[in-house]
């Protein structure tokens, strides 16, 4: 529940700081003082978008804090989804810089607007005349007979099957979009992929056999350069290896005599094993290098034919073409077990089409249940409201297909008489008769959606005396089990309250201040007499307090 509210320069608002009661807190005031300023100050901290235009000073930020008491309503697991702390007291904060940028904070850790509202709507319902047009909303009326029925469970159950009949649906669609393209341009898909399997592409083969062309074509420089190395180190007098033998037998001849002589020769003896490596290694090159006319042929003709595929697909390497092979094969692939995969999804869908259908009609059989308990409850209380010629019904009927809801529409039909036949809602009733057909409907299901806080903005406009009361009456045992802010004109309804406050004008700003027992009599009695509070007046609103 909504604790304390702060607001700072907002519209008409300097600053205003209220603590509100745990029951029925209500607001009164003269036309134009501002009272449903205080709705837009709070649906700012609920997520609603800002507008630079609604500061009062333009110089200056605004900033609206909303302190929340939410230990009862199971908020743990959505606030550590968004990664926020949580408390069981929290405080909700939104400022709007001077130059229009919005900023939220829960906890004093940033959020954006999406999470904030997506915590507001979890924590207060507000409900105006602007509102009552939601009863023309499927969505809503939905709300309301799902909550009469306690389908949370069920919904749940079906939203799972829902969501899975949707999944397999669109891989259907998805496998039948694939095969239908890929039979248009079968012949076209064979031709590339037989074109690029018969090379049988490997990778890294393009580096191999242009590495290998560039030997053959240079074959007889290569065989020249190996065999002329060889000579010049093998040849058996005049050879290199020859001559170095014969200077390391000359200086092991005279080591005795000079002492460089050893090391001379031992050094001449490791130039001697290097180069008999060397000398091996020109004869194994010599003995692999032929010059083969056949196979430099066939390694130009691949390379060609890979530059060729290369040019074509405009690739810039083997391992792209293969890529390419790839993807012509898996075309061929659908095409190939396409009624087999077809088949297998088709009879998928089918089950868990009638999963979901079977899901759906346990919510139809649940709603259709709760419609007759929702038909007569609203109807009852609508006469104490003051309207017991009026029907209201709530009809189940029949969708085409399934819906993320179910199978079901849900329509609100009305009629102020029993002369008229029950039509939709929103199509017959007066801005009145919808008010009272709201309030009747959010009393209904207050016990059952866990709302913390209901927020009434002169819901109650366009009626008085006796209905008045037993408006005020509803009002006050809807907040038995939880918060209420009400708005009024009507001196029965704010006689209901344990919290008052009187919202006004001055200095052309506007201020709220809680009312003493003394001066709630003053204000309900000048709501019943106007400005000249009278004697009368003064004790019929004693009589209406203590009621």
């Amino acid at each position: 529940m909504l604790r304390h509210l702060t607001v700072e320069n907002y519209a008409l608002i300097e600053r205003l700081d209220m603590t509100l009661s745990p029951r029925l807190n209500i607001i009164t005031g003269e036309t134009g003082a501002g009272k449903s300023i205080l709705l837009g100050a709070l649906g700012l901290v609920l997520g609603e978008r800002a507008d630079i235009a609604t500061l009062k000073e333009s110089g200056k930020g605004c900033v609206v804090e909303g302190t929340f008491e939410i230990g009862a309503y199971r908020l743990q697991g959505l606030f550590e989804e968004h990664d926020l702390e949580y408390a069981d007291e929290t405080i909700i904060r939104r400022v709007i810089t001077p130059a229009g940028k919005s900023r939220a904070y829960i906890n004093d850790l940033p959020v954006s607007l999406a999470v904030l509202k997506e915590i507001g709507t979890r924590l207060i319902d507000i409900h105006s005349q602007h509102h009552s047009l939601m009863i023309a909303e499927e969505s809503f009326r939905m709300d309301i007979v799902d909550a009469v029925a306690e389908n949370g469970a069920l919904l749940e159950e079906y939203a799972t099957k829902y969501d899975a009949l949707r999944s397999a649906e669109r891989q259907l669609s998805d496998l039948r979009a694939k095969v239908e393209a890929a039979m248009r341009d079968k012949e076209y898909v064979e031709f590339q992929y037989n074109q690029l399997s018969a090379l049988h592409l490997k990778e890294g083969e393009l580096e191999e056999l242009e590495s290998q062309q560039r030997l053959l074509d240079n074959v007889e420089r290569i065989t020249e350069a190996l065999g002329g190395g060889g000579q010049m180190l093998d040849e058996e007098e005049t050879g290199v290896l020859a001559r170095l033998k014969t200077i390391e037998n000359s200086f092991q001849k005279i080591k005795d005599a000079y002492a460089p002589a050893e090391g001379i020769a031992e050094r001449v003896r490791g130039a001697l094993v290097e180069l008999k490596d060397i000398s091996a290694l020109l004869a194994e090159g010599r003995e692999r290098v032929d010059a083969d006319p056949e196979k430099a042929r066939q390694t130009v003709e691949r390379i060609d034919a890979i530059y060729t595929l290369m040019r074509k697909h405009g690739v810039q390497s083997v391992e792209e073409l293969m890529a390419i092979e790839r993807e012509y094969a898996e075309k061929l692939g659908v095409i190939v077990d396409a009624d087999e995969s077809l088949t297998r999804l088709e009879a998928e869908v089918e089950k868990r089409r009638e999963s979901a259908v079977k899901a759906a009609l346990r919510i139809t059989t649940s709603r259709t249940k709760a419609a007759q308990i929702l038909s007569t409850k609203t109807e009852e209380m609508l006469a104490r409201l003051g309207m017991e010629q009026s029907r209201f019904v709530c009809d189940v009927t029949p969708a085409e297909g399934l819906t993320p809801a179910g199978g079901d529409h849900i329509t609100f039909r009305f009629s102020s008489s029993p002369k008229f036949t029950p039509q939709p809602v929103e199509k017959v009733a007066s801005g009145g008769e919808i008010s009272r057909v709201m309030l009747c409907l959010k009393a209904l299901v207050a016990d059952k959606t866990q709302m913390p806080t209901v927020v009434f903005d002169e819901i109650d406009t366009g009626i008085s005396g006796r209905v008045a009361d037993v408006t005020g009456q509803i009002i006050a045992e809807l907040s038995l089990g939880r918060q209420v802010v009400n708005i009024t004109h009507l001196p029965q309804v704010a006689s209901k309250g344990d919290t008052h406050f009187r919202v006004y004008k001055q200095d052309g700003n506007t201020h709220i201040r809680l009312l003493t027992s003394e001066e709630r009599v003053e204000e309900v009695a000048a709501m019943l007499s106007g400005t000249d509070i009278t004697a009368s007046a003064r004790e019929q609103a004693s009589a209406l307090l203590k009621k």
